[in-house]
């Protein structure tokens, strides 16, 4: 199973404002910068993580994007979900979600492999939320990129 570019880029997005921001908004050029992906392509990813209410926005210069929920409170599952549709390896662990049910749905024994699979990703996912991801930064030693308005002077 593959992950497509949105359900990746959509957690180091996530991860980024979480880990990088202090809890204020931040540019998608900053984002962009940091984790070398296209500002277009983040707008996008986005737009659908905002109608979920995983992220929240703000316009004008000193706006941008941020967290809709604490960092405990996002799980990687909900973003992939959010971005992916589901988790499941394969079309036919879900029959509601492909609109031709497998004919073989009944008597394929693969199948019941195929769902234990995707219910092992669901609840792995499930189980990583964005604080552990900010936890581990700090532990492999990834420094924290503040930008200018935490600049203080006097």
């Amino acid at each position: 199973m593959r992950l497509s570019t949105q359900s990746r880029y959509g957690v180091r997005a996530i991860f980024d404002i979480a880990y990088h921001s202090a809890g204020l908004e931040t540019q998608v050029k900053d984002i962009s910068r940091r984790q070398g992906i296209s500002q277009r392509y983040l707008e996008q990813i986005f737009q659908k993580l905002r109608r979920a209410g995983i992220v929240g926005s703000k316009r004008g210069p000193s706006g941008g994007y941020f967290l809709g929920k604490k960092p405990e409170d996002i799980t990687l599952g909900e973003v992939i979900r959010v971005t992916e549709g589901n988790i499941n390896p394969v079309l036919c662990v879900n029959p509601g979600d492909t609109t031709q049910p497998c004919e073989r749905s009944g008597e394929c024994v693969t199948q019941i492999v195929w769902n234990e699979a995707g219910k092992r990703l669901k609840d792995y996912f499930d189980s990583v939320t964005v604080k552990d991801l900010c936890e581990l930064a700090r532990q492999m030693g990834i420094k924290k990129d503040f930008d200018k308005r935490f600049m203080y002077y006097i």
